[in-house]
């Protein structure tokens, strides 16, 4: 009996080195984010870590479009592999298409405050901004109120106390590390807190002030939030600015609640003792 020979297409070697970069770029790009949180390196080796990564991915979604046509018109196997690499290169480079996006309809600011032309001064953290960039060309201030133009400060009725301790409770909710704070004591010192937030993905350093000044009515509460790398933030501090200043304005319309039936209960109280 004669046996049949099946002779199988060999596999694309474009898809195989699709998959290799594409899966190479996922270790790098994973890698690159872990010693970024760690601290282990600098910010621009870490981030030209990152670039690489991208590079890779970039190079995978080619190799991997290339050994479609090639399958197609020769029927080489490799399908699946060249389909993967493809997905992995995509999702790898979809964020940072999104951040490019986002930096091209918004300005180059990184520096982001509810009172741009005197925004609250670094103290503790001026030490370790040095050589970031800083809210002082008119330029930037235009820029900024043009871009987030609702974006500003918050009066609330409260005491400059209350209002301090509430920025301080909703930085401390949100486990930033605060490096100053300085509470408000009359007749002239305001409030001041210094804190450092992470960004999300890659866990970089933004820096964070609070300050509140005691107003006849109650207070007021700036916030600012600054990067310490590059020029162009993609808005998260202004999203962080939003975000501060509405969780402030929340938890100080509570404590004003709270203290409204005590006013109420107390007014009763010494109308009786009058008419004694």
């Amino acid at each position: 009996m004669v046996r049949r020979r099946i002779i199988e297409e060999p596999v694309s070697r474009l898809a195989v080195w699709a998959r290799r970069f594409a899966l190479f770029a996922i270790i790098v790009s994973v890698m690159s984010v872990i010693v970024v949180h760690s601290g282990y390196l600098e910010f621009t080796p870490a981030m030209a870590t990152f670039g690489g990564a991208l590079v890779f991915a970039g190079l995978s979604i080619l190799l991997g479009l290339l050994a479609l046509i090639v399958i197609w018109f020769s029927g080489h196997r490799g399908l699946g592999q060249a389909v993967s690499a493809l997905a992995i290169g995509m999702g790898l480079l979809a964020y940072p298409a999104y951040l490019g996006v986002k930096a091209y309809r918004l300005p180059a600011i990184n520096d982001v405050a509810t009172d741009p032309a005197d925004p609250p001064r670094f103290e503790a953290l001026a030490p370790l901004r040095a050589g970031a960039t800083a809210i002082a060309a008119s330029y930037t201030v235009e820029q900024q109120r043009a871009a987030y133009p609702d974006i500003e400060p918050l009066d609330v009725t409260v005491t400059a106390q209350a209002a301090f301790a509430a920025a301080q409770d909703v930085i401390t909710k949100r486990k930033w590390t605060i490096l100053l704070a300085r509470a408000p004591q009359p007749p002239r010192r305001e409030g001041h807190i210094e804190a450092v937030a992470r960004s999300v993905l890659m866990g970089l350093r933004e820096d964070v002030i609070v300050r509140v000044r005691a107003t006849p009515d109650g207070a007021r509460v700036d916030v600012r939030s600054a990067s310490r790398y590059g020029k162009y933030d993609f808005g998260s501090n202004a999203d962080r600015v939003r975000a501060l200043i509405d969780e402030i304005d929340d938890k100080t319309s509570d404590a004003e609640k709270k203290l409204q039936p005590t006013a109420k209960a107390q007014a009763p109280a010494r109308g009786a003792a009058a008419r004694r």
